[in-house]
């Protein structure tokens, strides 16, 4: 006696058809025009109707050519993210407009400090070599934001040319006005180091009686911009300057948001002995918390980066040992930058597309409130006035958290110069497309395509 499955050709066995379902779904769809059935007696479109019928994800073809994580953000921010930002004037009071140079750009450290100590010496220290441009001296050398980057040849590109570049990552800058791009510079020379990493030296913040003198440029905002744009910040002090001046309070805030990206660097540390960098130690760590207001302890190098060898006269054979250890530490930590990289630039678009879609939320909120015909300028002033409760009903109708709102009274400043009733409705659509890029796009393309650091 045979059993049925040793009867059975499994190898030309059909998959199970739900007879009349295709029919029917054409008919709705296009009643006037039936399918004519092809030789088999199937309908030629009986594949494609189903597919699409019990189909879950949307069709992604823009994806299907992408060779790398970069190429995908790319097209991922010009379908669905771009849209929405240009709809909601989110350039104008979060942040430009990305370019295709934003997302090809190198991995970019800031430094930042009081004048003196030692930004620009150890930019040369990590390079082993002066760059065009370095000035170093006691007193405030570099005047300017400097932006040291490969090249083919050593060379000094004035600001204004940089920021007219489509080439470069720094369009964005010229927000700011020809009073900045005239303090801003490019160094470019051929380094192995180069190629893989950007420095970005600043200005010495201002301290004392000098913090009276207004600089002609928005200097906390320029900060804030390369702060966005950097994979790690770091702030240099001096063993004898712990002192954080008003100017200098006001950039570590504007910080705020990057906290993951900042680093300390306790510089020239081999000019005190053992026990006065002890002291020196918790008082610059007392200090930076009165500031930073985060409940993690932030990591502090200690060390003298420069080309002189360590001054052991003060720090001894065992602050000698220390010393390098702690530039081995730093030196990793730059050696990780370009591997992070690509996860990084994930991370902030991710960030910026919440941003985006929060923004979205609070304008349409705020062309809902606005009244069809009278009293439109009262409304408006009454909703800038009361901005920080129509934050609390926006995050309360659509059950958004709290610490991803933007600063009310930034947000409040900006919203002077615009006219509510002119503002674009919410549209769930642009919404929608951004809620599918985070929730399904991103992670697709990232279980596609390898972090080519990996």
């Amino acid at each position: 006696m045979k059993c049925w499955y040793t009867t059975v050709d499994f190898e030309n066995v059909k998959p199970p058809k739900m007879e009349g379902l295709d029919e029917l779904i054409q008919k709705k769809k296009d009643p006037s025009n039936s399918s004519k059935p092809d030789s088999d007696g199937n309908s030629p479109r009986q594949a494609s109707i189903t597919t699409q019928w019990f189909s879950s994800k949307p069709s992604k073809r823009y994806l299907s050519n992408v060779t790398s994580i970069q190429d995908g953000l790319k097209k991922l921010y010009t379908r669905k993210l771009k849209p929405l930002e240009v709809t909601y004037c989110f350039n104008d009071f979060v942040s430009p407009l990305l370019t295709n140079s934003d997302f090809d750009a190198k991995p970019m450290v800031m430094l930042l400090g009081q004048y003196s100590t030692g930004k620009t010496t150890f930019i040369k220290h990590m390079l082993k070599c002066s760059y065009p441009g370095a000035r170093i001296g006691p007193e405030p050398t570099t005047d300017r934001f400097v932006v040291v980057m490969s090249g083919t040849d050593e060379i000094s590109v004035p600001g204004n040319t940089i920021a007219v570049h489509a080439d470069m990552p720094f369009t964005g800058l010229n927000s700011f006005g020809t009073a900045f791009l005239s303090k801003f510079e490019c160094s470019q020379m051929p380094h192995p180091l180069l190629e893989h990493i950007t420095f970005v030296d600043t200005p010495g913040v201002l301290s004392g009686e000098k913090q009276r003198t207004q600089r002609a440029y928005d200097f906390t905002g320029v900060t804030a911009w390369f702060a966005a744009k950097c994979d790690l910040i770091l702030l240099l002090f001096d063993p004898h300057k712990l002192d954080i001046s008003d100017e200098f309070k006001r950039v570590i805030y504007s910080l705020r948001g990057h906290d993951d990206k900042i680093r300390v660097v306790l510089n020239k540390a081999d000019q005190v002995d053992t026990q006065q960098l002890m002291r020196i130690y918790g008082a610059l760590m007392w200090s930076l918390g009165k500031v930073l207001n985060t409940p993690e302890v932030v990591r502090v190098y200690i060390g003298s980066f420069n080309e002189k060898p360590v001054n052991e006269g003060f720090t001894g054979p065992i602050g000698k040992a220390l010393f390098e250890k702690e530039q081995e530490d730093l030196l990793t930590d730059l050696k990780d930058i370009p591997k992070k990289a690509c996860d990084r630039r994930i991370n902030e678009f991710v960030k910026r597309a919440r941003a985006a879609k929060i923004h979205a939320y609070i304008v349409g909120h705020l062309k809902k409130e606005m009244p069809t015909f009278i009293g439109k300028a009262k409304t408006q002033q009454r909703l800038t006035d009361n901005l920080e409760e129509e934050f609390v009903k926006v995050q309360r109708d659509y059950h958004l958290p709290p610490g991803d709102f933007p600063d009310v009274e930034n947000f409040k400043e900006v919203l002077r110069g615009y006219s509510f009733d002119r503002f674009e409705k919410l549209k769930p659509k642009m919404i929608q497309d951004v809620d599918e890029m985070l929730g399904y796009d991103i992670p697709n393309l990232l279980k596609t395509l390898r972090n080519p650091y990996d």
